[in-house]
């Protein structure tokens, strides 16, 4: 991550994409902010100021660029390398939180005053929690102007304005221009009909898709999930209603159509499925560090943007996390179908093979233990889980602290730091983890030559900080290559 004013300048005058959505470049003779990238004459040192957020820009007066689109890029990797209270906030606005709950409700998931939280975001970000939450309504808004046929009212529904009045008003703040002309400027028209929506979710090259399709297809619930070589679908339980989300890769981005039954649900959806596929990334800053270690260097440059992917629901990924333990990928796919079959709630208008909410908490929690298979030991630790994220004893939120998460999950019976580990990376994007005890990853080490004791390969990790997690998916990608090799 680039600090340094005179870096990032450097950064500006070279135009270089690689930190679009990284930080924020506003120009006090024009009073635009723009990407790094952004293609217009590069301002004079002496006019240009940076800022952690686009938040900050517009309080500090900037409107956005017209031209480079400052909104349209992958979000900041750094929420998910900083576990502190803003890259907390930040995953959790861009969520939907303060939409849903208000600052009371997003100070209360964080375990914060409402004063200590707006202190410490406009300290580190230059703006509190409701100015970032506006920025980031206004930025979703003005993409779905641009690039969608849906109706304004929609949009601004959508983006989770609260009126249309303020929709209109932040909008002429923002961006200079009203809903009218920004929809003038509409970029390749798609049809629409109520509910449904096609967007373009931008990507970081280089965006290692087929990796991450092949991840979530070798794990797909029937009924929940659909997986191929080419795409991904799943159904989707929001705070507002539900949802089917279809994606593709076309041409460096994601292409991704939704299906909600209540708009307000877009932004959390979008944001979530960001998560799913780590579009946020920043691939050159992990390659170029894991490409230096020599046993890696292969299979960097074999597979470059490789990714971790997420979740898109905590308690989905816990509970398919404990039904995998000791058991293969094929197995734990099975258990999950089943339950799903036993405990899922179906969609009253099913899309294609896509039918099936994947069971909640409370569901599994009464009758867990009557449909569960396997060990009674893993029943057990799964129905007490699931009645402690029932009851609201155990929250899985990505705004959630990762060691205090971790250290929560171990403590029930049956839960191990295997468990914790994975829970803890794909809910909370968690860039620095190495599952040090799963068999795949050491299998993976010792065939690209790697010490595959846990202490050996803890030791040889270290230089692999802080981007750990994506060794491990290298590692795990190492391990799987025999099989693959054998199946052709």
């Amino acid at each position: 991550m680039l600090t340094d004013p005179d870096l990032r300048y450097r950064a500006v005058t070279a135009r270089d994409a690689r930190f679009d959505g990284q930080f924020i470049t506003a120009v006090r003779t024009t009073g635009i902010y723009c990407r790094p990238s952004c293609p217009a004459t590069t301002p004079k040192r002496q006019n240009v100021e940076f800022y952690a957020t686009s938040a900050a820009a517009q309080q500090s007066g900037y409107r956005a660029c017209r031209r480079c689109l400052p909104d349209a890029v992958p979000g900041s990797p750094e929420w998910d390398l900083r576990a502190d209270l803003a890259g907390r906030a930040m995953r959790l606005i861009a969520d939907g939180a303060v939409e849903r709950d208000g600052v009371p409700g997003l100070a209360a998931r964080l375990g914060y005053s409402e004063r200590h939280l707006t202190r410490v975001l406009t300290a580190e970000l230059g703006a509190g929690p409701l100015a970032l939450a506006r920025a980031h309504r206004a930025h979703q808004a003005r993409l779905l102007l641009e690039t969608t046929a849906l109706p304004a009212t929609d949009v601004a529904f959508a983006a989770g304005f609260a009126s249309v009045r303020q929709f209109n008003d932040t909008i002429r703040e923002v961006f200079a221009t009203t809903p009218t002309a920004l929809r003038a400027a509409r970029r390749g028209e798609r049809p629409v009909s109520p509910g449904r929506v096609v967007l373009r979710l931008p990507v970081r090259a280089p965006f290692d898709a087929d990796g991450v399709l092949a991840f979530l297809a070798a794990r797909s619930v029937d009924g929940v999930e659909e997986a191929d070589a080419g795409a991904y679908a799943r159904t989707l339980r929001l705070a507002h209603g539900t949802a089917t989300a279809r994606l593709r890769p076309v041409n460096g981005h994601l292409e991704c159509a939704l299906a909600l039954t209540d708009m307000r649900d877009m932004g959390s959806a979008v944001a979530r499925l960001r998560r799913l596929f780590d579009l946020d990334a920043d691939p050159v800053a992990v390659d170029e560090v894991l490409a230096a270690d020599p046993a890696l260097a292969a299979s960097v440059a074999a597979v470059p943007g490789i990714r971790v992917p997420g979740t898109v629901d905590g308690a989905e990924t816990l509970i398919r996390a404990l039904l995998g333990q000791q058991v293969t990928v094929a197995a734990a796919r099975t258990a999950a179908t089943r339950l799903t079959a036993a405990l899922g709630e179906r969609l009253p208008s099913p899309d294609g093979a896509l039918s099936t909410l994947f069971p909640t908490a409370a569901a599994v929690a009464e009758h867990g233990a009557s449909v569960l298979t396997g060990p009674a030991q893993r029943v057990e630790s799964v129905v007490a889980v699931c009645a402690a994220v029932a009851a609201g004893d155990l929250e899985l939120h990505v705004g959630a602290d990762s060691a205090e998460l971790g250290e929560r999950l171990c403590a029930f019976g049956g839960i191990g730091p295997w468990t914790a580990g994975y829970v803890v990376t794909r809910l909370l994007g968690a860039s620095d983890t190495l599952l040090l005890t799963d068999v795949a990853l050491r299998k993976g080490a010792g065939v690209l030559g790697i010490p595959s004791t846990p202490d050996a390969l803890a030791e040889r990790g270290e230089r692999w900080a802080p981007w750990r997690s994506y060794a491990g998916m290298h590692l795990w990608r190492a391990a799987a290559a025999p099989l693959r090799q054998q199946a052709s």
